[in-house]
């Protein structure tokens, strides 16, 4: 933002230098980027006025004119058009010094002495952009009351430099001279003389004779105010309304089009003019816009316009595009006589996606998207029409029309001054504290340690006692603040047990020759479509995202499996000829979690392709839990998850708690994704796994005694799972059993049609003797009887 100091010297006392002021204000928050001294490379230019005017002898495209300087008269010649005898305008004298290093000498031009020149804007600094349209090719005219001899520098002010701003985005109220003279006047304890607004309905006629309908069918336009100004007479601005404007980076129009801008720059509201011939009808209305309408700008372009962008619309369609830029159609120009005047509030994330959709970036849509103060809208319309009739560019009529329904009214905060003082470590009174928020505007109410404050509506960005706290800090100055050492409570700082278990099962699977993988936490429904599940599946009722990158990312993950499945069809692709790999990734459920969003736990995949097989992965899972400390494993066959062959899936119990579940992915899925690789993959619910861990490692010595070892081997149903006979051997093989684990499993030959052979090992031991035969014996006997009766099995002898 661009702010003249010339400007702001008319609504605050400034004393000291353009930097002090520019360091205060750095100092309370407003970071000043550079400070432009416009003139401090230009001298000699005075005005003149041109006297008479003929023709050079021998050049046609030249003129001679007597140019009255103050102190005598010249005679300068020129080539510039749009000279005029009795016009005011800049003139280099002699020895004159002009932007860009230019000096300027007496000379001859074709015979004739030229004894000076007549500058235009872009000779003493003005940039293209800012200069008016009739002033590009020609001699700068002014409209200024000045005399022959004044100093043409003093008079646009090119004395006084222009301070350039960075404004935070929370803070759309300092995008204005306005904001910036209330944020000067507290830094600088000076006196604020902002403008009163008050509006002479001189005109002859009331607004709702010529203009009566406003229909606003959008709730993202909570204000919509209008007024009309008539006995409109467009001509430049005043010569002080232009120095402003073009000190600001805006070019002058006319003046009812540079009252919009300035108010603008004033009050930070943007505003629009409609030219009352050109629309259709007598009312207009605010919508959101149809698919495919369209409208040309004031720039001249055609824009195609989407339902989410909000428009303004007459009889015949579309005449502005809300908060970003105008219709070409509606335009103010010379013939205009009746002027409606808008001042409106928009939805900042639609003007923010309009803008940014069509590349179109103005003033009004900067300050629109941060969020404005609907208060503000009424007050920029009624300080432009009080300008109009001061500058005697138009009446007012009678009456407005004000759309808003919704008043905002101001908040309330309550501070206690021993609090601020304890945040801020400052030792400041409460009257300190109050006379400091009072000059932000702030109304206080102090009551001992209370203070209660009441916010003005556009300081959107104060809304708990911290916001205040940190307002008196700034105008006092944080550097006035004395440090202190810090004080508080000590604590040691480490991993929670989470974070502990995590890196465990990290480095255990990263040591088993796994890589990790890194997913997004969103896929789309497709995705259960991959993994085989059927409509109605728990898994299916996913968290929906309000605003999705695209239908592939517009659901939160209820499980890890499609996004692993995706990595190793790439891979395979890809022609690699294996990938090992698990992932810790977050799903999400639609049950609340406390606190009004969806429940986040983690779970832990893990997968391959290669040439292990399933034991490898049960092998994998096995080892990992064990290493975590989780004891009682049991492995139960499965067959009711889809992705997974029906023979080829279990999951994982510890005691009676469901760990997860794992398995050989279903050869018909694929061959459905042209994967010519076996893929085995296994999902944790790693929460549960933290909570059954053990960090503390029991240990215990070396056996001194040998352990007696059995084999057994059973003809069984062939449904039986092997984790029965396990169980039951556990059970019932007393205190001297040390393990028992499954060795072979055998179908074929010798063995029944439905019956399968399971054949275990089983290790006993007895801590502080050696074993007698007969006590295994005798154990070893009571377990074949038990397990023939009770499964219905067979003990096999061959």
């Amino acid at each position: 933002m661009l702010l003249p100091k010339a400007w702001l010297e008319k609504y605050v006392e400034i004393e000291g230098s353009t930097r002090a002021l520019a360091d205060r204000i750095t100092e309370t928050g407003s970071h000043v980027e550079s400070i432009e001294n416009r003139g401090k490379d230009i001298s000699g230019v005075v005005i003149g006025r041109i006297e008479k005017i003929e023709a050079h002898p021998d050049a046609d495209k030249l003129v001679v004119c007597q140019v009255d300087v103050g102190t005598d008269t010249r005679q300068i010649i020129t080539g510039a058009k749009n000279v005029f005898e009795g016009a005011l305008v800049p003139v280099a004298l002699d020895g004159a010094k002009l932007a860009g290093g230019m000096e300027i000498h007496e000379t001859e031009m074709r015979g004739v002495k030229s004894c000076g020149m007549m500058c235009s804007l872009e000779e003493v600094g003005f940039d293209a952009s800012v200069v008016p349209k009739e002033s590009r090719d020609g001699i700068h005219i002014l409209t200024a009351d000045c005399k022959p001899g004044d100093d043409y520098t003093k008079i646009l002010e090119l004395d006084k430099e222009v301070i350039e701003l960075e404004i935070t985005p929370n803070r759309p109220d300092c995008l204005s001279v306005a904001g910036m003279a209330i944020e000067t006047a507290a830094s600088c304890d000076s006196e604020l003389h902002l403008p009163e607004i008050s509006v002479v309905e001189d005109g002859e006629v009331a607004m709702k004779d010529r203009f009566s309908k406003l229909d606003v069918q959008t709730e993202n336009a909570p204000r919509f105010y209008l007024r009309m100004l008539t006995d409109v007479q467009v001509a430049p601005s005043p010569q002080w309304m232009q120095n402003d404007l073009m000190a600001s980076g805006v070019r002058p129009v006319n003046n009812i089009v540079d009252l919009t801008n300035y108010v603008m720059l004033e009050l930070g509201q943007p505003l629009h003019a409609y030219d009352l011939a050109a629309l259709d009808g007598d009312g207009i209305v605010v919508r959101m816009a149809e698919e495919g309408e369209r409208m040309t700008t004031l720039d001249e372009e055609e824009r195609i316009l989407t339902p989410s962008d909000i428009v303004i619309a007459d009889g015949s369609g579309v005449i502005g595009l809300a908060g970003v830029m105008g219709g070409a159609m509606s335009s103010v120009n010379s013939s205009t006589h009746t002027v409606i005047l808008e001042g409106a509030n928009f939805s900042g994330e639609h003007i923010r996606k309009t803008s940014k959709r069509l590349g179109l970036r103005s003033e009004a849509s900067t300050r629109f998207e941060k969020g404005l103060d609907p208060e503000t809208a009424k007050r920029a319309v009624d300080r432009v029409a009080q300008l109009a009739v001061e500058i005697g560019a138009a009446k007012v009529a009678k009456g407005a029309l004000d759309h808003y329904p919704h008043p905002v009214s101001p908040k309330t905060l309550e501070a206690s001054v021993s609090r601020i003082n304890g945040l801020l470590g400052t030792a400041l009174s409460g009257e300190e504290m109050e006379k400091i928020l009072e000059s932000l505007l702030i109304d206080v109410e102090r009551n001992e340690d209370t203070l209660r404050a009441t916010i003005p509506t556009f300081r959107g960005d104060l809304n708990i006692w911290q916001d205040l706290a940190e307002e008196v800090g700034r105008i006092y100055g944080f550097g006035n603040i004395e440090p202190k050492p810090l004080t508080g409570t000590l604590t040691r700082g480490g991993k929670s047990p989470y974070r502990r278990a995590e890196k465990k099962a990290r480095d255990i699977l990263l040591a088993a020759g796994y890589d990790e993988f890194m997913t997004y936490s969103f896929m789309g429904p497709s995705a259960y479509d991959r993994i085989r599940l059927p409509e109605g599946h728990p898994l299916r009722d996913s968290v929906r995202i309000m605003n999705p990158l695209g239908e592939e990312y517009s659901i939160m993950r209820t499980t890890l499996l499609p996004n692993m499945l995706d990595i190793f069809a790439k891979n395979i692709s890809y022609k690699n000829s294996a990938a090992y790999g698990f992932e810790f990734g977050n799903v999400f459920s639609k049950e609340d979690d406390g606190e009004g969003l969806p429940k986040e736990s983690v779970n832990l995949s893990i997968g391959f392709y290669g040439k292990e097989d399933f034991y490898f992965l049960k092998k994998t899972i096995e080892t990992l839990l064990f290493r975590m400390g989780i004891g009682d494993l049991r492995f139960v066959q499965a067959e009711d998850f889809p992705l997974f062959h029906r023979g080829r899936q279990a999951r994982v119990f510890s005691g009676d708690a469901e760990i997860g579940i794992f398995g050989a992915v279903h050869p018909e899925l694929s061959d459905e994704m042209g994967l010519r690789q076996e893929i085995y993959m296994a999902e944790l619910d790693f929460s549960r796994i933290v909570d059954a861990a053990v960090e503390a490692v029991t240990y215990r010595p070396i056996a001194r005694f040998p352990a007696v070892e059995r084999d057994l081997a059973f003809v069984v149903e062939k449904k039986l799972p092997a984790q029965k006979l396990i169980d039951y051997i556990e059970e019932k093989g007393t205190d001297l059993l040390e393990e028992v684990r499954v060795f072979d499993v055998y179908f074929g030959k010798g063995i029944e049609d439905g019956k399968k052979s399971i054949a275990l090992k089983m290790f006993f031991r007895h801590q502080e003797r050696t074993l007698k035969e007969s006590e295994v014996t005798e154990i070893i006997d009571a377990l074949i009887e038990g397990i023939e009766s009770t499964f219905d099995a067979k003990l096999r002898s061959e």
